[in-house]
C-alpha cells in the first residue's frame, strides 16, 4: 500500500512494499518513461539533493529510497543511532520535485528467513573494507535488491563514498544490470567538509578537528602540484597534519588506483588519495583525485 502526500499542490507518493512499486515501475516502463533512482538512508543534507536534481534532469520519473540498512552496519556501530527525520525528508523531496519514495521496513527487505547476499570478491578488501568487513556485502545485497523492486534505467551515487560507487560499478557490469550508474561530486560544506549525515554527531570542539581530513586532501594536491611523487611521502605529511589535532583516530591514508583501489607508489597517472578518520566517536570519510 502507498500513501499519497500532497505538500503545498506536489504529490509525493510514498510507498512501503516491494509489490506496489514494482508494479508501479512496470506501468512506467510500459509507457516507455524512464525511471531514474536515488537510493539513500535518510536524514538529507545538500549532498543528497544534488543528486536529485541531477536525477531530475536525467529521467522522467524521480524515485528515492529512504532505507537504513541493517546489512551493512557491523556490531558495535550506529545503526540504532543513525539519524532519522522521516517527515522532514519528504518535504526536502517535494521540494525537489521527486515522485515516489520507497520507505521499506527492515521486514519487508529481509524477512524471516532471508539468506542471500552478494560478495564481490576483491574491490572490499580495500579502504573501508578492511575495518568494516560486512560493510559492502550489506550495500552490494541492498542496492541490488532496490535495483530489482524499483527497476530503474538510471542510479545516482555520491562520489564521497568512492569505494561505494565503484563497487555498485563492478556489480552492475558483473552481473548484466542493464542500469546506467552516474556519480555525483561530492558536496561541501562553506569549511570545506564533506556533508554527511554523521556531522550531526560532532561537537563545536570537534569541528575544526573534522575539517583536517579535506585540509589533508589540499594540502596533497599542492605537494603534487610542487613536485612531490611519492605516495609515502604525502601520506606522511597528511598524517601529521591530521594527528596534530585532538580526538583523531586515523583508520587508513590511501592513495590508489581510481578503478581497482590497488594501492600506488609513484603518482603519475590520476589517483584517487581516500582517508578515513575517527574524531571522536564519528568515523568520516573524504577522498579526491589528484592529477600530476
Amino acid at each position: 500500500m502507498f500513501n499519497q502526500i500532497d505538500y503545498r499542490g506536489k504529490i509525493i507518493k510514498v510507498i512501503h512494499k516491494a509489490e506496489e512499486i514494482q508494479k508501479r515501475s512496470e506501468q512506467i516502463r510500459c509507457q516507455g518513461k524512464s525511471i531514474v533512482l536515488v537510493p539513500t538512508m535518510g536524514f538529507f543534507h545538500e549532498g543528497h539533493l544534488s543528486l536529485m536534481r541531477k536525477g531530475r534532469e536525467l529521467g522522467d520519473d524521480l524515485v528515492i529510497s529512504i532505507f537504513v540498512n541493517p546489512a551493512q552496519f557491523g556490531p558495535h556501530e550506529d545503526f540504532e543511532s543513525y539519524p532519522r527525520d522521516l517527515e522532514r525528508d519528504l518535504q526536502l523531496a517535494r521540494e525537489i520535485g521527486v515522485d515516489a519514495v520507497f520507505t521499506p521496513d527492515n521486514m519487508e527487505l529481509y524477512p524471516e528467513g532471508f539468506q542471500t547476499y552478494i560478495e564481490l570478491e576483491k574491490l572490499p578488501n580495500h579502504l573501508c573494507g578492511l575495518s568494516r568487513p560486512v560493510f559492502f556485502k550489506g550495500i552490494a545485497t541492498v542496492v541490488a535488491k532496490l535495483f530489482n523492486i524499483v527497476k530503474p534505467h538510471v542510479a545516482i551515487f555520491g562520489e564521497k563514498d568512492y569505494q561505494q560507487l565503484t563497487v555498485i560499478r563492478r556489480m552492475v557490469q558483473d552481473l548484466n544490470f542493464n542500469i546506467n550508474i552516474i556519480g555525483g561530486p561530492t558536496v561541501r560544506e562553506p569549511d570545506g567538509l564533506a556533508m554527511s549525515s554523521r556531522n550531526n554527531y560532532l561537537t563545536l570542539k570537534q569541528r575544526p578537528t573534522a575539517l583536517t581530513l579535506y585540509k589533508a586532501l589540499v594540502k596533497a594536491k599542492d605537494l603534487l602540484k610542487n613536485g612531490v611523487k611519492d605516495a609515502g611521502e604525502i601520506i606522511q605529511v597528511a598524517t601529521k597534519l591530521i594527528t596534530a589535532h585532538p580526538e583523531t583516530g586515523i583508520d587508513y591514508i590511501s592513495i590508489c588506483d581510481p578503478e581497482c583501489l590497488d594501492t600506488i607508489k609513484t603518482i603519475d597517472k590520476p589517483a584517487l588519495m581516500a582517508l578515513a578518520v575517527n574524531v571522536g566517536k564519528t568515523r568520516l570519510i573524504d577522498n579526491m583525485i589528484l592529477y600530476p
